[in-house]
């Protein structure tokens, strides 16, 4: 793993408080969503299908931190939207790592050469570039040519500036493919990044192409080709894959492990406010980090709970389970990590969906009433000001 040993640390301890104080359901990482606003149109995306007055709006550093203080979690990741596109990104990382909190600030890198001056290496920062494969793959995906060689500039500007940086890559039924994918990998190892985050993309309610999205079957099938292909490049004398996960999560991709999410993980504050239950699934808003984790019914969520989970694989939802599961059984977790995710014979047996609740479409309904408290508030706030 490329986790620096301070988080790993930090994360260990903050788990075993956790448990020493009775508690069963707790936050590993802050999804901090300071804006939905991209400068790019993804066809996998399902963040940006707003209209222009929520597209518009911003968090303010003052929500930002209260937000980071309110959940308490050790490790915070803003993701967007674009975060770069926020005029006062900078202020707002710089007041979550003076909170010694681990930042990963997630950006498709087309703005980060020009916004690189304005941050400052830190071992609590890490910028998590975007890049769903080599040239040709990343560019169809994010459906604007030259995305990807402008990303790769940027990575190699801050890595030689002293950056912790890592790539961040979404696999799609477009670019699933091993080989590339393999190829791919071993470019980002080149390129001198502390290691590759991957997962299945979510099939978002609104995403523009729904035929894009992997099932849990088709999933766990790609990353064990993708992995005994890693096997075969170190049997070559090839340089080693290092991923920015947890060994037990790239065990859990290749149908080694039956895991279910952990929603609460990975909490998310936006700018609707605290979104329920989770960062993929967005069915109503509370108002306070407490609301949420007392009041949302989290059975009702999750594979062979829901419909809208079913084929759910992403690493904000099991990433937090998989952590956990490190904490109980560290010597299971370790042996994955020295010996290498396993390729061969039977998966782990997989959730049924037999009693799944049937998914409830309300995104129409949830913009139309977001958008109406977003007209009213408007007034309100200009008399105020």
């Amino acid at each position: 793993m490329a986790v620096p040993v301070i988080q790993q640390l930090r994360v260990g301890a903050y788990i075993v408080k956790q448990k020493m104080l009775g508690n069963t359901r707790y936050p590993l990482v802050l999804m901090l969503e300071p804006l939905f606003r991209c400068n790019l149109a993804c066809s996998g995306c399902g963040k940006i299908d707003y209209p222009d007055s929520i597209l518009n709006k911003r968090l303010s550093p003052e929500e930002c931190f209260q937000a980071v203080d309110e959940c308490g979690a050790p490790v915070v990741s803003i993701p967007g939207g674009e975060p770069l596109l926020h005029k006062e990104i900078v202020q707002i990382v710089e007041g979550i790592i003076a909170r010694k909190k681990f930042i990963y600030l997630c950006t498709n890198a087309l703005l980060l050469r020009k916004k690189l001056d304005q941050f400052t290496p830190s071992p609590y920062l890490t910028l998590s570039v975007h890049l769903d494969g080599l040239k040709e793959e990343h560019d169809h995906a994010v459906s604007q040519p030259g995305t990807f060689d402008r990303a790769v500039e940027a990575i190699q500007e801050a890595v030689k500036r002293g950056f912790r940086v890592t790539i961040n890559c979404t696999l799609f039924t477009s670019n699933a493919v091993p080989e590339k994918v393999a190829a791919f990998i071993d470019y980002a190892m080149e390129l001198g990044v502390e290691g590759v985050t991957m997962a299945p993309g979510y099939a978002y309610e609104r995403a523009p192409v729904q035929d894009h999205f992997l099932s849990r079957g088709k999933t766990k099938e790609l990353f064990r080709s993708i992995f005994r292909l890693g096997k075969e490049r170190l049997d070559k004398g090839m340089k080693k894959w290092v991923f920015n996960q947890s060994s037990l999560y790239l065990d859990f991709l290749a149908g080694n492990q039956t895991y279910a999410c952990t929603p609460w993980g990975n909490p998310t504050r936006n700018v609707f406010g605290w979104q329920r239950p989770c960062y993929l699934v967005g069915e109503g808003y509370v108002k306070s980090f407490k609301e949420l984790m007392e009041t949302t019914a989290w059975d009702d969520y999750g594979v062979g709970n829901y419909e809208k989970c079913a084929n759910c694989m992403v690493h904000s939802g099991f990433e937090p389970t998989s952590v956990i599961e490190t904490a109980k059984h560290p010597i299971k977790a370790l042996m994955v990590m020295l010996k290498g995710v396993n390729t061969e014979g039977p998966m782990a047996p997989e959730i049924s969906l037999e009693n799944q609740r049937p998914a409830q479409y309300v995104f129409e309904k949830q913009v139309k009433t977001l958008t109406a408290a977003l007209h009213e508030e408007a007034p309100r706030q200009a008399k105020v000001g």
